[in-house]
């Protein structure tokens, strides 16, 4: 980084800033901190850092352009990123924008924040980003979706992508509390504890019992769910996570790396209660691409999944189908957890934010692009790093206008990755495992 271009903020005196939201996407992630500080760091080649230009961030990083807008609000896409301000009555956007998923009526990529236009002055309760599309739901229970709809993950009953939010008509009269969106599927839970599914359901991720897909929302069976309540949902890239209002847990959908937990790599097409967990209470959950994460009311952390790049956090490399218990340093509890493609993020009670799993694009904000398989504090964010929280601070000319970097300053071939991996094609025709990228070798478009 440009030492002209870059300042260090970081005050000794000052009390220490809490960490309010976590989020991790494809291979980025962001932090909202008290005192209306948004960080972004990692893969920035798409803008989804928002900081103007398509640079990596090793770590933490101010995100300048939203300094005094009030975020309440921050979620990870795969490769694109949401704000909303509470005071303006805004959602932003920024980052890739193939498909529409940014919601500006068009499929441009964005390098620094922009306001959606069609969603000013709603108030805004909770944003869900998938890979490549994203949903809203209002304080009035009320669904938008945007982005790519080549299954029907927008809920509006066609396969046409949406360049901006439109809102989805099945939900009318339906108090919807929270959503969740994968790959190519969708999920939601009402107000009244009822589980909604849609989109890509090759796998059974829709939870209603077949491979089919699923144009418009449709409730999950209660007999499914025994009965129970839901009142949180989290979407995998191709399963599906629940949480009951007694704490029970239930995963379904894809399953070949053991990402559903319940001890074999089994796909289900309904709700199945998680029985390794069945005597702790889950307060919260968190759907990676191909790994999951539990966390309990006393803030014990469980994952089990997808571990090529040691994203569960138990100090292997192997696949866990059932779930193992991911330690911290002098046995901190949890408050807060968030799964990305490959790699996790984690908060404690302690204020220290801890990382692992991939970190070739410095996804895991410790200032280098090394791999970690158990979590290894930031040191930038943590009330016990090594020199308080000293976060960098990205000087952003926001009259500069540019939302808009050439390929020339983008697309190169991560260090000791060959252009000769799979990658992350956009088209994925059927949604077949073959489409899935083993590498992190960035995208050149057509």
């Amino acid at each position: 980084m440009m030492e002209d271009e870059e300042e260090v903020l970081s005050d000794v005196t000052a009390p220490p800033r809490r960490i309010l939201l976590i989020s991790a996407g494809a291979s980025h992630s962001v932090a909202l901190l008290s005192g209306n500080i948004v960080c972004s760091w990692g893969r920035g080649e798409d803008g989804q850092l928002g900081h103007g230009d398509a640079e990596d961030r090793l770590l933490p990083t101010q995100l300048s352009a939203l300094d005094g807008h009030e975020i309440a609000s921050l979620t990870c896409g795969a490769d694109h990123t949401t704000a909303y301000s509470v005071s303006r009555l805004e959602v932003y956007s920024w980052g890739w924008g193939d498909f529409g998923r940014l919601g500006h009526g068009n499929s441009s990529d964005l390098f620094i924040p922009q306001p959606i236009k069609a969603l000013q002055g709603l108030r805004i309760k909770q944003i869900a980003c998938g890979d490549s599309h994203c949903l809203a739901v209002t304080m009035e229970g009320e669904v938008q979706s945007w982005g790519r709809n080549q299954n029907g993950q927008l809920g509006l009953g066609t396969t046409e992508d949406s360049l901006v939010p439109q809102k989805i008509q099945t939900f009318e009269g339906v108090a919807i509390k929270m959503v969740a969106a994968g790959a190519e599927h969708s999920a939601a839970v009402t107000e009244y504890g009822e589980l909604y599914g849609w989109g890509w359901g090759r796998y059974g991720n829709l939870g209603l019992g077949d491979r089919n897909d699923r144009l418009i929302p449709e409730r999950v069976s209660s007999i499914n769910l025994q009965g129970d309540k839901m009142v949180v949902v989290s979407c995998g890239w191709r399963h599906t996570i629940s949480v009951s209002s007694s704490g029970g847990l239930y995963t379904y959908g894809w399953s070949k790396y053991g990402q559903l937990g319940h001890g074999d790599f089994e796909d289900h097409l309904v709700p199945h209660k998680l029985q390794a967990l069945s005597d702790k209470f889950i307060s919260q959950i968190s759907g990676g691409w191909r790994h999951s994460m539990a966390l309990t009311s006393c803030g014990l952390l469980y994952g089990w999944g997808w571990n090529k790049f040691g994203q569960v956090g138990v100090g292997d490399n192997v696949d866990h189908c059932s779930p193992v218990q991911v330690k911290f340093p002098h046995e901190q509890k949890v408050a807060q957890i968030s799964c990305g493609w490959r790699h996790t993020i984690a908060v404690t009670e302690k204020q220290n934010v801890y990382s692992w799993g991939r970190g070739t694009n410095g996804q895991l904000g410790h200032g280098e692009v090394v791999d970690r398989n158990v979590p290894k504090i930031v040191e930038a964010l943590s009330v016990d790093g090594s020199f308080g929280q000293h976060i960098e601070s990205s000087k952003i000319d926001a009259l500069s206008g540019k939302t808009w970097v050439s390929p020339s300053e983008r697309y190169a071939v991560v260090p000791e990755e060959t252009a000769s991996g799979q990658t992350g094609s956009s088209i994925r025709g059927d949604g077949a495992d073959l489409s899935v990228p083993e590498s992190d070798v960035k995208r050149i478009r057509m």
